[in-house]
Formats: structure tokens, sequence, C-alpha cells
């Protein structure tokens, strides 16, 4: 990770696992990752019904397309977590998984549950916006 990404939190706001804004400066280029699916390399939703399980099949996919563009997840300055279930302990526990992933790197993120999601039995979808340095892309 470039040390000039800045995680900025507030201490007038709710103290959060999370950072409420990210800084990122002029001189790197932004990587705006697709949503990343809970898919095995067959194409596949494995783990029916797992939140937890699914939400670390995203992680383990983000991290190979940050790998891929020379990234990891201390490059990650955003995430949209979309959870299919009308039930907030879903969503905690898909959120769970995704944050404890992350470790110490506490990005800013927003949690959404919403109906569906595009594969069959798909439960957590990851989208994630990562800051590089100019020659890593």
């Amino acid at each position: 990770m470039s040390k000039k990404i800045s995680l900025i939190r507030s201490a007038n706001l709710a103290s959060v696992d999370y950072a409420y804004a990210s800084h990122v400066p002029s001189d790197m280029d932004l990587l705006f990752l697709a949503g990343s699916c809970p898919l095995n390399k067959e194409g596949e939703v494995p783990n029916i019904g797992d939140y937890e399980l699914q939400a670390k099949l995203c992680v383990e996919n983000l991290k190979e397309v940050l790998y891929e563009n020379s990234a990891s997840l201390e490059n990650v300055v955003f995430t949209r977590v979309l959870v299919a279930s009308a039930k907030q302990s879903d969503l905690v526990t898909a959120w769970e998984a995704i944050r404890k992933e992350f470790g110490d790197h506490d990005v800013p993120s927003t949690l959404f549950g919403v109906t569906v999601l595009g594969y069959s039995n798909q439960l957590v979808e990851l989208e994630a916006v990562a800051a590089v340095n100019n020659e890593n892309v």
C-alpha cells in the first residue's frame, strides 16, 4: 500500500469499525472493481445458504483481481457490501466476515440489504475502489 492513502476518522461522530472517509492523492490511479461475487473457478456459487463463507470467497476473489493489478486489500479505499437478505443479522454476519479479512485496514464502507443478487444462490457481493501508484497500472 502507498502510505499516501489516508483513512479518515471523526472525533465528532460515533466510534465505528470503519473509517468515515479516504483521501487519495492526485498522483494515484483509481481502480473501480466490479462486484466480487462468491464464485468458484467453475463459475458456481458454493456454500449455499452460508453468508459468512460466501463473504470470505468474495474477499478472496477481490484479492485475486487486486493482485493481478499489483495491489492488495491495503490499496482499497472504499467498499460496498451487498447482502441478499432482509434480516439485519445476515448483513452483520457478512459484514463481520469481510471486516475480519481486511484486518486493521478499516476502509469506508456501505452495507446494503438487497432483494436478490445476480447468480442463483448468491447471498453476498463486494464492490471496491482501490488506489494504486501510477506505475502499477
